[in-house]
């Protein structure tokens, strides 16, 4: 049976690892547990191991859990790509969303954004390797997009989200999270509010941690591979 408290040591080691080695200060990476396709109680065993920050990329799965789980304090990331029909959904129950890519989806996440719930904690999705299926905005378009969302009442705007091009190389990886990275600068050097720089996963922590991430969201190095395939 796979151990959700071994696993969450061994990322947690891995993060501090890294963290030491490439000079960055202990504990400045937050690390958000990717739980989609895993049951309720399998992020129930995670947060009883001191996991607080939980991620999920769908919301029709994600809602069940939320509810299931509200006796616990935990603050929910959306990390998936959002759809227009499900930004009520994901406005009224997340703390943060990563994968902003698109004006319309502020309004609408805004709109939706309950006046009982803080602003929702959002980051520009940038799709740096220029990939067709993958969701974001092109670097160049990012600085637009993060300067409406700074007028929207009930969004914050806390920083940059990124998923390259995978590769099993360490220094590619590196390279390609340094692209990022220096989106990122870009964008705070205009005077943009960010201090998220939300990048790395399983297969590739190290390497994000290298180049300069702040949050990094791991999903089967601590719950294991996915049952099955999850859609909306």
């Amino acid at each position: 049976m796979h151990d959700i408290h071994q696993a969450l040591e061994t990322v947690r080691w891995r993060i501090r690892t890294a963290e030491s080695r490439y000079h960055r200060p202990a504990g400045s990476v937050t690390l958000v547990a990717v739980s989609k396709g895993h049951p309720a109680p399998a992020i129930r065993t995670a947060v009883a191991a001191g996991q607080r920050h939980i991620g999920e990329s769908y919301a029709q799965e994600a809602l069940p859990k939320i509810q299931a789980l509200s006796d616990l304090d935990i603050e929910w990331h959306f990390i998936g790509r959002l759809q227009s029909n499900k930004a009520k959904a994901v406005s009224g129950h997340f703390a943060w969303v990563h994968s902003l890519d698109s004006l319309k989806a502020a309004q609408a996440l805004n709109t939706h954004r309950p006046d009982t719930l803080a602003p929702l904690n959002v980051c520009i999705q940038i799709n740096i390797s220029g990939e067709g299926q993958k969701s974001g905005v092109g670097a160049d378009q990012a600085a637009g997009l993060a300067e409406s969302v700074t007028a929207l009442p009930r969004l914050r705007l806390r920083g940059v989200m990124a998923l390259p091009a995978p590769s099993a190389d360490f220094a590619e990886q590196v390279a390609a999270f340094k692209l990022v990275y220096d989106a990122y600068e870009t964008l705070k050097a205009r005077g943009l509010p960010m201090d998220t720089l939300s990048m790395g996963m399983s297969q590739d922590l190290e390497a994000a941690i290298a180049a300069g991430a702040t949050v990094v969201r791991v999903g089967a190095a601590i719950f294991g591979p996915r049952p099955e395939k999850t859609t909306n």
